[in-house]
């Protein structure tokens, strides 16, 4: 389904207004240049052969009237769970992650390219040009190399953490579904063989379940593993209580603690979630360096709870913003997400000055950057010098209901829907121009959509713990 490949490498955006971190800036160029942003710098027209037309040059963007924007760096997804849209609705989490777990195990790996082509297609389209793949154990090798097919057909830049567990529990109380579940050599050879197979945009990590899936031998021999090659490793921590409960009562110790004794904890983690993380747990990932994915979409669904953004970052952790998967979101929407997050902070500290665009868009582009094996940015948020060349081009006027614009920060946090994206570059190229993907084909990816849909199966319900 994907298109016939026509890449559109971008030099120059041209006379557009940039978010630069702190505020707009109107009438400037930016000069793009081996996939990164070379200068941001005043508007200077160019003139045709008579001196009096713009020069057409397929390489120029125009900018004119549009805002760019860095790309959002959606720091956590399951691609899978796009086909799992509406699954477990009104269940809790532990009854929700049964009823997701039956469709895992019917991953194909078409089914897995279909999957993951909908889902990376879906979070561009708003914006996302990184997405952070967290994938379940799952021990077929065709499965891996067909999201690695999809991701690539889409253009997304993406971190594929491949699943790994060594604990097995059916009830995925203390452990993990034994039926996706392979010995940690191989899914480490696995990830080895992926990283040599895997093109310049997509780079690989570890994927850890949650603290329960592993032991502490098996969290050293994946800490050294990712250590050795500088990946990222991440984990589900502390979304509900259930963590905290479970390893106290196995190990004696917090989740916090218990991760710690496996030496999973340093720059390169990011724990997801973070929903019941408490002050010496915040103290512990701050001093570490690690990052917190926060899912605010998808903790509201769930009835999860909500993140401890605000005492997070006075702790001195890195937070990113990650819309989770389409089976508890429901969609890979990140415009809706970094509303939604910025919402419900505020609810709940009943304080409207918090989390302003400039707070959200460092977040939501840049919060994660470390974990992530990213530079720090220079303006987290906005786009400057040295930023890779993975930058959004908003045009309000394509959503009549975000009009009139008075102030585009508040219009993009307020108002912001996939309909204002107009241009998407990844690493300088076009991958969606006027609203639409340059690389699939929407047509024949709804069909392979609608082809793979049907009633899922849900288990009974399976206790009370959460």
């Amino acid at each position: 389904m994907r298109l016939a490949p026509r890449p559109r490498p971008v030099h120059t955006v041209s006379d557009v207004t940039v978010w630069t971190g702190a505020g707009w800036q109107a009438h400037v160029d930016v000069a793009l240049a081996d996939g990164v942003v070379d200068e941001v710098r005043d508007h200077t027209p160019a003139s045709g052969p008579d001196g009096a037309g713009v020069l057409e040059d397929p390489g120029v963007l125009d900018g004119s009237g549009a805002y760019l924007i860095p790309g959002f760096a959606n720091t956590h997804t399951h691609v899978q769970q796009s086909l799992c849209r509406g699954v477990g609705e009104g269940r809790p989490l532990l009854e929700w992650l049964l009823a997701v777990g039956e469709s895992m195990n019917a991953v194909t790996p078409e089914r897995a390219y279909v999957a993951t082509a909908a889902a990376a297609l879906e979070g561009l389209l708003s914006g996302a040009t990184t997405l952070v793949e967290h994938m379940w154990p799952n021990p077929s090798a065709e499965v891996h190399d067909a999201v690695l097919a999809a991701l690539d057909d889409v253009g997304v830049r993406a971190v594929l953490g491949r699943g790994v567990a060594d604990r097995a529990d059916p009830s995925r109380r203390w452990g993990f579904d034994p039926r996706l579940m392979q010995s940690l050599d191989s899914a480490f050879a696995d990830v080895d063989r992926l990283r040599g197979a895997s093109g310049e945009r997509v780079t690989l990590g570890l994927a850890v379940p949650n603290p329960r899936s592993l032991t502490i031998p098996g969290m050293r021999a994946a800490a050294a593993f990712a250590a050795e090659r500088d990946l990222t490793v991440m984990i589900h921590l502390s979304e509900t209580g259930t963590d905290d409960a479970m390893c106290r009562e196995h190990t004696g110790m917090s989740a916090i603690d218990y991760l710690a004794e496996g030496g999973l904890i340093g720059e390169r983690l990011l724990a997801v979630h973070g929903v019941e993380l408490d002050a010496a747990a915040r103290r512990t990932l701050a001093a570490a360096g690690a990052a917190v994915s926060w899912n605010p979409v998808s903790n509201m669904r769930l009835g999860s709870g909500v993140a401890p953004v605000t005492e997070l970052l006075a702790a001195g952790v890195a937070v990113g913003l990650g819309v989770d998967g389409a089976g508890s979101n429901d969609r890979q929407d990140m415009l809706e997400t970094l509303r939604a997050g910025a919402y419900v902070q505020r609810a709940h500290a009943r304080r409207a000055d918090l989390f302003d665009t400039a707070a959200m868009l460092a977040i939501a582009c840049d919060g994660a950057a470390r974990a992530l094996g990213q530079p720090d940015p220079a303006a987290p948020g906005g786009v400057a010098p040295g930023r890779l060349a993975d930058l959004t081009l908003l045009r309000f006027e394509r959503d009549f209901a975000c009009l009139p614009v008075s102030d585009p920060g508040a219009s993009l946090l307020t108002c912001g829907t996939p309909r204002i994206v107009d241009t998407v570059l990844v690493g300088g190229e076009v991958v969606v121009a006027d609203g639409r993907s340059t690389r699939i084909d929407v047509e024949a990816l709804t069909r392979a959509l609608l082809a793979a849909g049907g009633p899922q199966r849900v288990p009974e319900k399976a206790g009370t713990l959460k």
